[in-house]
Formats: C-alpha cells, structure tokens, sequence
C-alpha cells in the first residue's frame, strides 16, 4: 500500500523544499530537499528501497545512511499523524 497524506494536510512546494500543513491544528513541517524527495518517492508509490535508492543517487551518500535518513523521517511523519 502507498504512503498517503492524511485528508487534513496539504503540502506546498518552497524554494527549499516543502512545507506540509495540519489543517486541523495549523501546525506545519518544513521539509529540507532530502525530506522532500523521500515523501515524493513514497507517495509516488515507492517503498523504503526505492526512497533510499533515490537518496543515494541524488545526493551520493552510502546506502547506511540513506535508509536511516528513510526510517527516521518515516517514523516522524507518522508518529506526527501526517501520513498514513
């Protein structure tokens, strides 16, 4: 099953990255490039693999560190609420 945002977030692209909006409490994230091309990868239907391949191809870092990178934001986003 693909990662999805919850009905009350939105999300807005920045020069730095995204912001995701809580509709619902008006709180809000700011995503940094790395958090931002993990999300689109996700929500575009890939897994955790493919979020790290994309990682380590974009901004050459070892696979260690990108599936940390994948996980860390993963649990945030959920523990959050933001994604389901």
């Amino acid at each position: 099953m693909a990662l999805r945002l919850g009905a009350h977030i939105t999300t807005a692209d920045t020069e730095y990255g995204t912001v995701l909006l809580d509709q619902r409490s008006g709180e809000y994230w700011e995503l940094n490039p790395t958090g931002t091309l993990i999300l689109r990868t996700l929500l575009d239907g890939g897994d955790e693999q493919d979020a790290t391949d994309a990682l380590i191809a974009e901004f050459d870092i070892d696979r260690s560190r990108g599936s940390k990178d994948v996980t860390e934001l993963l649990t945030q986003l959920r523990s959050c609420g933001l994604v389901s």
